[in-house]
This record gives C-alpha cells, sequence and structure tokens, in this order.
C-alpha cells in the first residue's frame, strides 16, 4: 500500500488510498485544471465563451462554509456557470457542488477527463 511521511514523520496515507499530496497555492492549477483551462481558451477563442476566471468565485454554502468553483464561465448567451473539474470524485466535493446547485441561480458543471483509450475529452456532469 502507498504511504508518505508527514511533517511529523509519522507514516499515513490517504483514507482513499490515495496520497495526500497537499493542496496547491490559491490560483495555482493542477495539470487537469490547466488541460481544462486550454479548452475554455478555444472556447473563447471561437466565440462560444465570452469570459472565464480560475477560482474567480466564491460562493458561502453555511457559516464557515465555502464553496469555491475552479472555473467561472460566462458563455456568449450570457449564461454564468461554475465549472469543477476534478481526476476523481470525493464524496464532500459532490455534496458541495449538490448544496452550491440548490443555493445560486448557476449552471454546475463537473468535468473528468476520460483516458485516452475511451475516446479522450471529459466527461461532464450537469448540476442545477
Amino acid at each position: 500500500m502507498a504511504a508518505f511521511f508527514s511533517r511529523t514523520g509519522v507514516k499515513s496515507k490517504a483514507a482513499s488510498g490515495r496520497l495526500a499530496l497537499g493542496r496547491l497555492k490559491t490560483g495555482e492549477r493542477n495539470k487537469t485544471e490547466a488541460a481544462y483551462e486550454a479548452l475554455l481558451e478555444n472556447m473563447r477563442v471561437a466565440g462560444d465563451v465570452l469570459w472565464y476566471r480560475f477560482e474567480g468565485v466564491k460562493l458561502r454554502l453555511a457559516d464557515n462554509t465555502f464553496y469555491t468553483p475552479d472555473f467561472a464561465v460566462m458563455l456568449a448567451t450570457g449564461v454564468m456557470e461554475m465549472h469543477e473539474v476534478k481526476g476523481f470524485w470525493q464524496d464532500d466535493a459532490r455534496v458541495k457542488i449538490k448544496v452550491a446547485a440548490e443555493l445560486y441561480p448557476f449552471r454546475f458543471i463537473a468535468a473528468v477527463p476520460r483516458k485516452k483509450k475511451d475516446g479522450g475529452g471529459w466527461q461532464v456532469e450537469v448540476f442545477e
């Protein structure tokens, strides 16, 4: 089983079995988010997207509970969407996007990259 050493030197592992590598600094994109941003930029150039911003919106879900979508996106139609990009889903992230979709008048889009052997691209789920 994969494991890592924390700052305290104690050997541990993430509950999901994946390594807990830590979060990136605010405003920093991981490879999946950077690939998705390239897609958004292509859509902007084509005229389908008017504007997008990485971590541009922070939504309050409850007292001391916030959700920051990966991308705020304005479509050419003027519709605002909040896009979440995931390599894989964890339960807490899915709960937050569902709660946000109930509270706010935006369309929430979740995108997960498809494997190349499955044709590549993005698997998209809509929350409204």
